[in-house]
């Protein structure tokens, strides 16, 4: 009887569930209130504003050359030509062309719980980067042709600004958890230290050849020039790069520099130049004659009188 009560409770015991160890992961947790991070009224009004004078700028330039003969026009055409691409792509921004939304995925770990997501929407101005891709390259032909480099080197420095600003553009656009924000970075600023290079090296050595006064007047206007193109990636660390500052604060900052870098460098070139006769780049034939009868298509005239 003891017997079979005994092997009874063994039955009923092997019924009974264990628990296993086997535990299922913890899901991810989205948050599902992204962040937008996007140009306000302040902003907007600095783009017109930055419009407005790059208009003026241009005009100001063009108006300038008009006293000169066209062979004696070449950097008013090129400041001209910074300034007026400046404008284009100010007031594109400022009616809302040449800006894109740019997802930014945040992971956020924690020790007990699963990790949080989180997504940021900034917009980022890519019309600005074209025009830096046009009226940077204008700048360097500015000053190297004040200093007098050779093509080699003038060839080096725009090809460098162009790697410069198209991974900047890259970087603005690169993942956050990933190589590519920052490695696009790391390569825009080694570039931009050739450019350097070339400017403060080379350009000062050629410029000696022109004299002091020419030299002089590089060193300070080159000079000038690097200290505003420094600030630029710094601008950029802290706004698209780690998104300190606002979209707001970028514009404004960024239209500071331009001005610096664009009308008032023209400025401060196109007077100095026409104060200066030594700072001449005179330039004949087509570029300011055009063709002339040299290589004119001619109908009706036969070559043996026929």
């Amino acid at each position: 009887m003891l017997t079979q009560a005994v092997e009874a409770l063994k039955k009923t015991t092997a019924l009974v569930p264990t628990a296993t160890s086997s535990v299922s992961p913890l899901p991810t947790i989205t948050d599902p209130r992204p962040e937008y991070q996007l140009v306000h009224d302040e902003g907007k009004r600095t783009l017109w504003v930055v419009f407005v004078i790059m208009l003026v700028a241009s005009l100001a330039f063009t108006a300038m050359s008009w006293s000169l003969p066209a062979s004696k026009r070449l950097y008013h055409v090129i400041t001209t030509l910074i300034t007026t691409v400046a404008a284009i792509s100010y007031f594109g921004m400022a009616t809302g062309h040449g800006v894109s939304l740019h997802d930014v995925k945040i992971t956020e770990q924690h020790e007990h719980v699963p990790d949080t997501y989180k997504h940021i929407y900034r917009q980022v101005y890519w019309a600005r980067y074209v025009d830096w891709s046009l009226t940077t390259p204008l700048l360097l032909l500015d000053l190297s042709l004040l200093a007098g480099l050779n093509g080699a080197s003038i060839f080096i420095a725009i090809f460098a600004d162009l790697v410069m600003i198209l991974t900047g553009l890259f970087a603005a656009f690169g993942g956050e958890e990933t190589p590519q924000k920052w490695g696009w970075y790391a390569i825009a600023c080694i570039a931009y230290l050739v450019v350097v290079w070339q400017l403060a090296i080379n350009g000062r050595a050629a410029v000696l050849n022109k004299g002091t006064k020419v030299a002089r007047f590089f060193g300070s206007i080159a000079g000038f020039t690097l200290l505003l193109w420094t600030a630029y990636p710094i601008v950029w660390g802290v706004a698209d790069g780690s998104r300190i500052a606002s979209v707001d604060d970028e514009i404004i900052a960024y239209a500071v520099l331009d001005v610096l870098a664009k009308p008032v460098f023209g400025a401060w070139l196109l007077f100095t130049h026409q104060s200066m006769p030594e700072t001449n780049v005179e330039l004949g034939g087509f570029w300011s004659e055009g063709l002339k009868g040299e290589g004119q298509i001619r109908i009706g005239d036969d070559d043996d009188g026929a």
